[in-house]
């Protein structure tokens, strides 16, 4: 049984109708629905919608084929009736407004419109395999289930904290699978939660039911994808609760973008699996779910398409399927606005295959110049013309005659071509108006992002130096926001080369490469091969920020010693006053001339000690004579003491 994962909310709406395969259904960047017929290899029906630029299409999910009557047919004989056929009908289509639009490919018309039930941007839509209900989910965290035969909502409720991003039913109709910060698994009798399961840090744009098998015995598998993550997970339903972690992992190069899948009905039959990557390539996996697997696995077979060029380009792949053959895969490749489809058969006996088609991957428009409409008009020598962007500015225009309008160029005129034209362009001028014009800052800008854009394509170095001269963030950061995304990089490569050359140069420099780092990251992150194209500047920078570690420390080391040589300097320059600055006095009544003790006295230093060694005699005899009175008293006392003691014996 082939199960439909359908495109991913990354990249554009792009699915296989089920079973026969006979349709491709995809959105462009128009917002309008294209249907292609597969046998036919052109375009079936194309609808649009009627806010199809202000809600465009987000996401879009074939419904079960059922039969369909085709206008009046004629009563058919017992030998003529014949089973009918059942075919893809109706496709939901989810809108950033918040509404569900049903299209009838056999009417080739809008069956109905869903709304009222979202508040945000459906982000995915998928159908009951046997009712005629659809479920959606949104920005709002709310999942609506609808009754297409009344056109409006049964049942809402709250899925997650966060953005519903995926929706599966699974092919008995019972169980519902979603998917926001976790992946829940809602029974739909109940509405009740019935298992848990996380394991994802981004957000998963892609869940799928892998067997058909009933929940009971351990047997129910399901596979899931997010957004930057190069890993497919499986993970199994138990029973005992007991599936926390996934149990199998598909290995990829890039997020995957679309998948298609033959389930397998017991564990004998193997699991089919193809993935679309964002990188354009196709990967088919062969496996048998049965338990844990430790290892994650790589794919069997890996396909790729290139163009015959001389220097080949890659070749996007947008969608696939599965054929009933294990052999028989079903492509779909080039761009959204025309795509390519093909049934391949491909050997699984080899690990890569890259498949060479001659188709070109860029919208070509050719005009006949003697049909054209455009006409040059004709420019009086006396009259001035003023260039487009600032007002004032006078660009210096050759003037032509009439006859010396077209150049002939072997009996044919042919006109100037761009580049010549651009040569004749007086850009000096430009520089030398900007800065007298005032009050109009975003037609400066916008006239420094268009020489810019015209100095990156003609690798000019008078028209890049002439910008790049610009000091004032505020306008570098305005002129770096206004380029066009293609221009991105190669202003990146430009940058790098000149961060090579002198110091003065590469300080301005480092000034575009950070608002252009600030501007477009979120583009530059998008670029497959972003590793290649910066790794010239992030070795540069990374050589660079090591030196400057050493510099900082021999700067503070240098910096240390001269203020060391400075201080020691300093201090031999400058005299110290010892002079004291205060004298106290204390004034004694015995002797006054005691009182001149703290005064500096010019008297020889023998005079001190003779004087001092005086005092020392004076000190000992005082204490000497002291000594003398205590004994005398003592024995005193003792001879009085002696006399009472005897009258008291008496």
């Amino acid at each position: 049984m082939a199960a439909d994962g359908g495109s991913t909310s990354l990249g554009l709406p792009c699915v296989f109708s089920p079973k026969s395969r006979q349709y491709l259904a995809l959105c462009a960047q128009d917002g309008r629905l294209r249907i292609w017929n597969t046998d036919s290899k052109t375009i079936h029906q194309e609808y649009v919608p009627s806010a199809h630029l202000s809600a465009t299409c987000t996401c879009i999910a074939w419904g079960p084929c059922r039969t369909v009557k085709e206008g009046p047919l004629r009563k058919k004989r017992k030998s003529e009736a014949v089973q009918v056929e059942q075919k893809a009908d109706l496709l939901a289509m989810g809108t950033a407004a918040g509404t569900v639009l049903i299209y009838s490919a056999a009417k080739g018309a809008l069956h109905c419109t869903l709304d009222g039930g979202h508040s945000g941007a459906v982000n995915c839509v998928d159908w009951h395999p046997q009712d005629a209900l659809l479920y959606s989910g949104s920005d709002d965290t709310q999942i609506v289930e609808w009754d297409l035969q009344t056109g409006k909502s049964r049942c809402k409720w709250k899925a997650d904290r966060a953005a519903v991003t995926s929706l599966c039913v699974s092919p008995d109709g019972k169980l519902l699978l979603s998917a926001g910060q976790t992946i829940k698994m809602w029974d739909l009798e109940t509405k009740e939660v019935y298992r848990k399961f996380t394991g994802h840090s981004t957000a998963i744009t892609t869940l799928c039911f892998a067997t058909t098998r009933p929940p009971d015995g351990n047997g129910l598998y399901f596979l899931s994808g997010a957004a930057y993550d190069r890993l497919l997970s499986v993970w199994q339903v138990r029973d005992d609760g007991k599936d926390k972690n996934s149990v199998v992992s598909f290995t990829l190069t890039d997020e995957p973008l679309h998948i298609d899948l033959y389930s397998s009905n017991s564990k004998e039959e193997a699991m089919r699996l193809a993935v679309v990557c964002k990188d354009g390539q196709l990967h088919l996996f062969e496996h048998f779910l049965n338990g844990p697997c430790k290892k994650p696995l790589s794919p069997s077979c890996t396909v790729q398409m290139s163009g015959v060029e001389d220097s080949p380009v890659p070749i996007p792949l947008l969608a696939t399927a599965l054929g009933s053959d294990s052999r028989s895969v079903m492509l779909a490749y080039g761009n959204h606005l025309q795509p390519v489809m093909e049934r391949v058969e491909v050997n699984s006996s080899e690990r890569h295959i890259c498949l060479t088609r001659d188709v070109k991957t860029t919208l070509s428009l050719s005009v006949d110049a003697n049909v054209s409409k455009v006409k040059t008009p004709l420019v009086n020598t006396k009259s001035k013309v003023l260039a487009p962007g600032l007002p004032g500015h006078q660009a210096p225009i050759t003037m032509t005659s009439l006859g010396s309008e077209k150049r002939k160029l072997g009996g044919k005129t042919t006109e100037m071509s761009i580049e010549e034209r651009l040569e004749e362009i007086d850009l000096s001028t430009v520089s030398a108006q900007k800065g007298r014009v005032k009050g109009l800052p975003s037609l400066q800008m916008d006239n420094f992002a268009v020489l810019l854009v015209q100095g990156l394509e003609s690798q000019d170095a008078e028209i890049l130096n002439k910008v790049f001269q610009n000091k004032k963030e505020m306008q570098i950061k305005k002129t770096v926001a206004r380029l066009p995304l293609p221009a991105v990089l190669p202003l990146v490569n430009q940058i790098t080369k000149r961060l090579q050359g002198h110091p003065i140069a590469a300080l301005l420099m480092v000034r575009w490469l950070k608002a252009v780092l600030v501007q477009h990251t979120s583009y530059l992150s998008s670029l497959p091969d972003l590793v290649n194209q910066l790794g010239v500047l992030y070795h540069m920078i990374e050589s660079r920020v090591k030196m400057f570690h050493r510099l900082n420390k021999l700067n503070g080391k240098l910096l240390l010693l001269i203020t060391q040589v400075a201080t020691s300097n300093s201090s031999i320059d400058t005299e110290v006053d010892r002079t004291a600055k205060l004298v106290y006095e204390e004034e004694s009544s015995e002797d006054d001339a005691s009182g001149d003790e703290g005064l500096p006295d010019d008297g020889n230093s023998d005079n001190w000690e003779e004087e001092d060694e005086e005092d020392d005699g004076v000190m000992e005899g005082q204490n000497s004579g002291d000594e003398d009175g205590k004994l005398e008293s003592k024995t005193n006392g003792d001879e009085d003491m002696d006399h009472e003691n005897e009258s008291e014996e008496e």
